[in-house]
C-alpha cells in the first residue's frame, strides 16, 4: 500500500513538471519568435533528430519563421531525405530560410537541404555544392542510378522555388560548387548578406525573440552511432560481454552486451530504435520474472533498468521552449524523474522480497532445537558428561571431543536426545 501511494505521489509530481508554458505572443496574437536551427554538424541521424524534435513539436502560431544557419560538409543521403521531408512539412505553415554563414559550407547533402527552403542567402567566403552523391556499394550501375535520381530531385526543388534549374543540375551532374557571388549571379540563391544580423534584417526578422536550436547530447549520441567504426566496436564489445557472462555468471553483463549489440545494429540501420526498445522491454520483463527463482532482488532491479532503457528508445524526441534550446531527445525532466521513481520503487520491492525470502529461509524451532547455535558457559568440566548454562537455564552436555574446562565459553553445535553437544568457543 505504501509503495502504491509513493507511485501516485510521484506521478502527480511529474504532471506538474511536465507542464510547458507556450511561447508568448503579442496583444494582437502575432508570433513573437523566430526559430534558428544551427546546423554546424554533418548530416546524419543526430542532425535529423534535431530537425525532427524542433519542427515536429513547435507551435506554428507562435513563430514568424524558421531559419537554418548552415555550415555543414554534408553527410548521409537517407538522413538528408528525412530532413528535406521535415522541412517541406513545416513550409506548409511557416517560411523556412537558409543562411550559409561567412566562410561556411553548404556542401553535398547540405546543398539539398538548403535548396528545399524558401530563401537562401550566403555569406562572404561561403560556397554551396558540390552535390554528386557518392555510392559506396560496388554494384554495377548503382552510382549512375542514384546520381540520376538526385539530379531530378535537386532540379525539382530549384524549380519549385524559382531558382536556376541548370545551375542546380550542374551541382549534381558535374559536382559543381558555387561561391556566394557565383550562386547569386546564376540565380541559385536569393541574396548575399555580410553577416547573420544583416540577413535577419533583409528577411524583416529583427526584433523577434530568437529561439536557438542546437544538437543536444542525445542527438550527438545518434551521430556517434552513425559512425560505422563505432558500430563495429559496439557489436564486438557486446559479443565479448556475453561471452564473459557465460563464465562469470551474472545477468548484468549479458544485458550490457545485448544493449551494445542492439545499439550497433541501430547505428548500422539494420533495426530501428523502436524495435530495439521493444526488445529491451521484453528482455527486462524476462529478467524480472527470474526474480521468482533467484529471490535476491538483483534480477528485479536489473530487469527494471533494462526495460527503462527500452522505454527511452521508444520515447519520441521533443524540444523545450526557451531562448536557447537544444534537442533533448527522450531525456525530458519528466521522463528522468519517472525513471528515478521506478528505480527507487524497484529497490524498495527488491528489499521487501529479500526480507520475505529471508523469513522463509529462517528455521523456526522450539524447545531444545532453539538452543542449537547459541552460546553458553560450562558450569563443570565437560567431556562425556557435564553441565552448561544457557540464558540462565542448566542443560546436560557432552563435548565434541576435547575436555572443556569449567567457566569456558561454549558453542552448542547439536544434540543427542536431551543432551547438548558443545565445543569450546574459540
Amino acid at each position: 500500500m505504501k509503495i502504491a501511494i509513493l507511485i501516485l505521489l510521484g506521478l502527480a509530481f511529474l504532471l506538474g513538471l511536465s507542464t510547458v508554458s507556450a511561447i508568448p505572443v503579442n496583444a494582437n496574437g502575432a508570433a513573437q519568435s523566430v526559430m534558428v536551427i544551427h546546423m554546424d554538424y554533418p548530416v546524419d541521424a543526430g542532425s535529423t533528430a534535431m530537425f525532427q524534435s524542433a519542427l515536429s513539436s513547435m507551435d506554428y502560431s507562435a513563430y514568424k519563421a524558421v531559419v537554418i544557419e548552415m555550415n555543414t560538409p554534408g553527410g548521409l543521403l537517407s538522413d538528408m531525405n528525412q530532413t528535406v521531408t521535415i522541412i517541406n512539412q513545416t513550409e506548409r505553415y511557416l517560411p523556412v530560410y537558409t543562411y550559409i554563414e561567412p566562410d561556411g559550407w553548404g556542401a553535398s547533402a547540405g546543398s539539398y537541404i538548403a535548396m528545399a527552403t524558401d530563401v537562401i542567402y550566403m555569406g562572404p567566403g561561403s560556397f554551396i555544392g558540390p552535390s554528386t552523391p557518392i555510392v559506396t556499394d560496388n554494384i554495377s550501375g548503382e552510382q549512375q542510378h542514384v546520381t540520376n535520381a538526385m539530379e531530378s530531385f535537386m532540379v525539382s526543388m530549384a524549380s519549385a522555388h524559382g531558382r536556376n534549374t541548370t545551375a542546380a543540375y550542374d551541382m549534381v551532374a558535374y559536382n559543381t560548387a558555387y561561391t556566394a557571388s557565383q550562386a547569386y549571379s546564376n540565380g541559385l540563391v536569393e541574396g548575399i548578406a555580410d553577416n547573420f544580423s544583416q540577413f535577419m534584417s533583409a528577411m524583416n526578422l529583427t526584433g523577434y525573440n530568437v529561439v536557438n536550436v542546437n544538437e543536444g547530447v542525445y542527438d550527438q549520441f545518434l551521430s556517434a552511432l552513425s559512425n560505422s567504426f563505432v558500430d563495429g566496436l559496439l557489436l564486438t564489445i557486446g559479443t565479448i560481454a556475453i561471452l564473459l557472462d557465460l563464465y562469470h555468471g551474472t545477468v548484468i553483463i549479458s544485458v550490457v552486451g545485448l544493449i551494445a549489440i542492439g545499439l550497433g545494429l541501430v547505428g548500422l540501420e539494420v533495426v530501428g530504435a523502436a524495435p530495439l526498445g521493444i526488445f529491451l522491454i521484453i528482455i527486462g520483463a524476462v529478467i524480472m520474472l527470474l526474480e521468482f527463482k533467484l529471490g535476491h532482488g538483483f534480477a528485479l532491479v536489473t530487469g527494471m533498468v533494462t526495460a527503462l532503457v527500452g522505454a527511452f528508445l521508444l520515447t519520441p524526441a521533443y524540444i523545450s521552449y526557451g531562448s536557447n534550446s537544444s534537442s533533448n531527445g527522450p531525456f525530458s525532466t519528466g521522463n528522468i524523474v519517472i525513471a528515478v521513481i521506478f528505480v527507487i520503487v524497484a529497490l524498495l520491492i527488491a528489499y521487501y522480497l529479500m526480507q520475505i525470502r529471508k523469513g522463509f529461509q529462517q528455521k523456526k524451532y522450539t524447545g531444545i532445537e532453539s538452543i542449537i547455535g547459541k552460546e553458553g558457559t560450562a558450569k563443570t568440566d565437560i567431556s562425556m558428561h557435564g553441565w552448561v548454562s544457557i540464558e540462565g537455564q542448566q542443560w546436560q552436555a557432552k563435548s565434541e571431543g576435547e575436555i572443556i574446562p569449567a567457566d569456558s565459553e561454549v558453542l552448542i553445535t547439536g544434540k543427542e536426545g536431551l543432551i547438548l553437544i558443545v565445543k569450546k568457543k574459540e
